[in-house]
């Protein structure tokens, strides 16, 4: 069997690491079986869903490094939504119900004080043709519910193992609105059918859903897919990411300059047995991340390990990998890149250090160091310069003076480059050259 997976985002936002999770789940499990990848627009709330924001998340996706095998739009199937309403209808599994919003929460409230479960009763199905017909003339336009067959729907998870949901302890799940709009439910089913979607992989928030699911599934006798339900990412506070709730987006973190795959890492590995820590592509996590690694318990996200896994990924790159990003800022040479990777906590830093090389250096020395400083300038060797001469250079200037330790290496630091951090100097000093050193010295 080819797999085929599919990604369905709502586009009425942009995605956050919350979103990035199943995305990235689905890319790992089609590459890891050389399967297909859907991304498929679930954008038939016509409200809330834009344009905009369908193309941010393709955006996203790309600057992730998943690309889609197709990408469809639920605006665009309609279709094929009508036709299989029309099968239901006919069938007896979709019938219309006239209640209103308030009517509906009223029976919820009589059934909690009688201390029954607030499912719908289904009364719709005991109206006559007269009544349907008053309640038209009064202007009523139905919603549609899927009637359930009621019964434990069995599934085997590929992440929780078997699963049974009772479609009994369940209200006839509404499928089409009273504007005649659908709702998720139907066309995700109709989409997996046509599309051909052998797994759909998910958060563990939809694993009530499939119950219903996979009878609409079996009623419209379309093959049922395997299922995988993931725990679900939250923050540091315990609460989920959210669009609604202003969690951060994917853009954000691009913005901010976090490394893409390091993202993805943190967006994945976070609630598994593998450790969060540098891949050298999603290819590589596809091939180690088996769906038996993941954790029936939540999976906690800390920014802190975000920003350690950047910084670990920027100290590990190699020049080669680098080297086009260098040259886009004005930066060139893999002298440079080896210097100064190790203090980069983002790649865009290194455009602060670039200040280091080039100056101007804002630094006032102390009064008790500009004797110390006038000296080092007299002492500094001459060129040509290899990576020797901070050695040489430090023990003059101990013979001389009997400085040792951070009395003797510090004030030099700032000196030269007007900051108490950065690369080692035995290699700061030869990209620096004598000429910059002496200008930055009293």
């Amino acid at each position: 069997m080819s797999v085929v997976v599919r990604w369905a985002p709502s586009p009425t936002g942009r995605i956050h690491l919350g979103n990035a999770r199943p995305a990235l789940l689905n890319w790992f499990f089609a590459r890891r079986h050389g399967g297909r990848y859907v991304l498929r627009m679930d954008d038939t709330d016509l409200s809330r869903s834009t344009r905009e924001f369908a193309d941010g998340i393709e955006q996203d996706l790309a600057w992730l490094g998943v690309t889609p095998d197709l990408l469809v739009r639920q605006s665009d199937r309609t279709a094929l939504y009508d036709a299989a309403r029309d099968r239901l209808v006919a069938a007896g599994r979709l019938y219309p119900c006239y209640e209103t919003e308030d009517e509906l929460d009223r029976k919820r409230a009589r059934a909690r004080l009688l201390g029954k479960p607030p499912i719908y009763d289904r009364a719709a199905l005991s109206l006559t043709d007269e009544d349907r017909a008053r309640l038209k003339a009064e202007g009523r336009k139905p919603h549609w519910r899927f009637r359930l067959d009621g019964r434990p729907v069995q599934f085997d998870d590929l992440i929780k193992g078997p699963q049974t949901v009772n479609t009994a302890s369940m209200s006839d799940p509404v499928l089409i609105r009273a504007d005649g709009s659908y709702l998720y439910t139907l066309p995700s089913v109709v989409d997996d059918i046509d599309l051909g979607v052998t797994h759909v992989i998910r958060g563990e928030d939809h694993v009530s859903n499939t119950g219903t699911q996979i009878e609409i599934f079996e009623a419209l006798g379309g093959p049922v897919p395997t299922f995988g339900h993931h725990n679900l990412l939250i923050d540091a506070q315990g609460q989920g990411f959210s669009k609604r709730a202003g969690s951060q987006s994917i853009a954000d973190l691009r913005q901010e300059g976090y490394e893409p795959l390091a993202v993805a890492i943190a967006a994945t590995l976070t609630g598994t047995s593998l450790p969060v820590e540098p891949y050298a592509s999603l290819d590589a996590i596809a091939e180690r991340l088996d769906f038996s690694m993941i954790s029936h318990g939540s999976a906690r996200f800390d920014p802190a390990e975000l920003d350690g896994l950047n910084a670990r990924m920027l100290h590990s790159m190699p020049y080669a990998e680098a080297a086009s990003r260098l040259s886009a800022i004005g930066m060139e040479g893999e002298a440079i890149w080896n210097l100064f990777r190790d203090n980069l906590a983002k790649f865009k830093d290194i455009a602060e250090w670039s200040a280091v090389l080039h100056g101007p250096i804002d630094h006032e020395p102390a009064p008790e160091d500009i004797e110390y400083l006038t000296l080092a300038r007299a002492l500094l060797p001459p060129e040509p310069w290899d990576e020797t001469i901070w050695a040489t250079w430090t023990n003059a200037l101990k013979a001389a003076t009997g400085r040792k330790g951070k009395a003797l290496f510090l004030p030099l630091r700032l000196a030269l480059t007007g900051r108490h951090d950065g690369p080692e100097l035995k290699s700061l000093l030869v990209l620096l050259g004598r000429k910059a050193c002496l200008d930055r010295l009293p």
